[in-house]
């Protein structure tokens, strides 16, 4: 597998995401051998051994796919697992930081907008990107982003019918059922985060919709 790089600020971001996952994995194997119950250490282990494999996804993807993910996806896509995995799940801000998850649906719609602009953009490589509307990655990016919000929802119901895991926040932590709108704001409110992260980078991009190399720098490529 070859990894490339289209310059030094994505060099320095993978080297330090991958230094920063060894750090991690570390902290949690030293954890597994001083805190009781050790069980849960264990699990975070390798957790972070999968969250470092996964650092190597655009890679992978480009070998088996012959398509280079563009320098900003993976630069967002490293962000998300840097704040998701390592610092989220990893280190446990998830527990710590009462708001973490919201973080979380704010920073993943970002992500999902780019990659849209990145399939649309591989859809229409041999058009001229100065004569195509912004408005089409504008829109289509948001709405493809919002879509997965609502798939993410769709698979955390799931989750819960079938596991009882208590991901859409339905009930208390003792197990009692939460009544009426109270059983709805988890949800909404990731729907609403999912919708405002979405519109961060869909707002910068109508800023940068006369710069017709904007959206092309978003677009899936052919590795050479």
């Amino acid at each position: 597998m070859k990894i490339e790089f289209e310059d030094q600020q994505e060099k320095r971001a993978f080297y330090f995401l991958l230094a920063f996952g060894f750090i991690t994995l570390l902290v949690n194997i030293v954890k597994s051998f001083i805190v009781q119950p050790k069980e849960q250490y264990l699990l975070l282990t390798v957790e972070m051994i999968a969250g470092i494999a996964v650092i190597f996804v655009p890679f992978i993807f480009t070998k088996f796919t012959g398509l280079i993910f563009p320098k900003m996806v993976r630069l967002y896509y490293w962000f998300f697992l840097w704040i998701a995995v390592f610092l989220g799940t990893g280190l446990r801000l998830i527990i710590i930081v009462p708001f973490w998850d919201k973080i979380l649906h704010a920073v993943s719609p970002i992500l999902l907008v780019a990659v849209g602009y990145a399939i649309i953009g591989y859809c229409l490589r041999e058009a001229d990107f100065s004569k195509i509307s912004p408005w089409l990655f504008i829109i289509m990016g948001f709405a493809f982003a919002g879509l997965c919000g609502v798939f993410w929802e769709f698979w955390e119901f799931l989750c819960d019918s079938i596991g009882n895991m208590n991901l859409q926040r339905y009930m208390t932590e003792a197990g009692q059922p939460y009544v009426g709108r109270a059983a709805l704001m988890d949800t909404m409110g990731d729907l609403l985060t999912n919708t405002v992260g979405a519109l961060l980078l869909t707002f910068y991009s109508f800023i940068k919709r006369n710069d017709p190399d904007y959206f092309k720098a978003y677009a899936f490529r052919k590795a050479k």
